[in-house]
């Protein structure tokens, strides 16, 4: 990245000190220096950020240098110079959390520390773990996993798509519960249609009831602005190549302190390490670049403004979803509330597939979004810009979808 963009992009970062992140959101001449920030390719919109972001070049670069030094002596390299880097990797992410730095283990990817999560707690035939129809199919499938191996009980509850209120969604938790209720596994934005889900309200009483807390924040961190206190949850995992924008293969498992104790590893630790949380990190040789360069995705995060970011997120969502909303076949599969969307949203055509919606703006319109299908309840078309796009990049999809739901 050039002095002079960094140069530009500082001085646009200053003109903005006097304005709202609202008001933040919608200045361009901000925006258009962060577009400059990524070398994704112009030719195709990907409106699937929700899968995976791209990281902006400096990150690119950081990446590339730590490769370097780990090819000069890697051994030497990386025992006395990158792996003692992570601990400072550890430190900030755990600042940006709000937690203490001996709660949070550097993962791989949000299915990793869920996985560790579900598979390490004590759980006993006839206990029950309750989720919705919406969470992560691969969390579903280490539940039924344990199912299989433990006579641990899943319960799944479906809920409407948007739901009248944030309330309605915890209400329904408490409603599906029961005495034999020891987990509850909650999205915080949910991978379908980017439900936001009241946690704090669901975790707090999950505490009063005895029951375990584990939050799948694979698309909260990095786009929603809170704290670990603002959430109460006993676990919360993430990955950091979405939101944050880091190298793939990157994320992190919050532990309360109290919990660490009383969950297995993925992977053999000694006794001595029951307590710590570096225990939930012995996966084995790991590409130690692409942990240190999180340094260099989340400096760019603070350099945006993480307020500054989620409004513009939440801009960007509205300014397809507002006109859309007003064609009699499309049907929005997401609130306006503040309290329940942010970035992500999604959409469905009547009586059209949403896998066929995709194909056609695909094919036709050269535009990347994600099908998503919850049996026996509905499919939709998962939408997610990012920074890196324009006002004309979401119009030309508002009009493109608008056209499919003409024909």
């Amino acid at each position: 990245m050039t002095r002079r963009y960094v140069l530009a992009l500082t001085a646009a970062a200053q003109a903005l000190r006097a304005q709202t992140p609202e008001q933040a959101a919608r200045n361009e001449d901000f925006w258009f220096q962060t577009r400059l920030a990524f070398s994704v390719d112009r030719n195709l919109l990907n409106f699937n950020n929700g899968s995976l972001c791209p990281a902006p070049v400096v990150v690119q670069q950081a990446m590339e240098r730590y490769w370097t030094v780990t090819n000069l002596s890697p051994s030497h390299y990386v025992d006395q110079l990158l792996l003692p880097e992570t601990e400072v990797v550890r430190a900030e992410l755990a600042r940006e959390f709000g937690c203490s730095s001996e709660e949070l283990a550097l993962t791989r990817n949000t299915s990793e520390g869920l996985h560790t999560v579900i598979y390490g707690l004590d759980l006993k035939a006839g206990d029950e773990v309750l989720t919705t129809t919406q969470d992560y199919p691969s969390m579903l499938t280490s539940l039924e996993q344990r199912a299989r191996r433990d006579g641990v009980v899943t319960r799944r509850f479906p809920y409407p798509s948007p739901p009248k209120s944030a309330r309605e969604l915890s209400e329904l938790f408490w409603q599906h519960a029961t005495p034999k209720t020891r987990a509850i596994l909650v999205s915080h934005m949910t991978f379908t249609t980017g439900q936001i889900f009241p946690v704090a309200e669901i975790c707090r009483e999950a505490r009063r009831r005895g029951i375990y807390s584990i939050v799948d924040g694979a698309h909260g961190f990095a786009h929603l602005v809170f704290r670990r206190d603002d959430l109460d949850c006993d676990f919360y995992a993430t990955s950091l190549h979405k939101w944050l924008t880091a190298p793939v293969g990157t994320g992190f498992l919050y532990v309360r302190r109290d919990q660490i104790a009383r969950v297995w590893p993925l992977m053999g630790a000694p006794a001595s390490m029951t307590g710590d949380i570096r225990k939930f990190e012995s996966v084995g040789t790991q590409p130690v670049a692409m942990r240190n360069a999180i340094a260099d995705a989340l400096a760019f995060h603070r350099g945006l403004g993480p307020e500054r970011k989620q409004e513009r997120l939440r801009y960007l969502r509205r300014r397809w979803s507002e006109p859309l909303s007003r064609h009699a076949r499309i049907r929005l599969r997401i609130s306006d509330d503040p309290a329940q969307a942010c970035g992500i949203g999604a959409l469905s055509i009547e009586g059209m597939p949403a896998a066929r919606i995709t194909e056609l703006l695909e094919q036709k319109y050269r535009i990347h979004v994600r099908t998503r299908v919850i049996a026996n309840e509905f499919d939709c078309i998962r939408v997610s810009p990012n920074i890196y796009h324009a006002p004309e990049d979401v119009d030309r999809f508002t009009e493109a979808v608008l056209q499919i739901a003409r024909m």
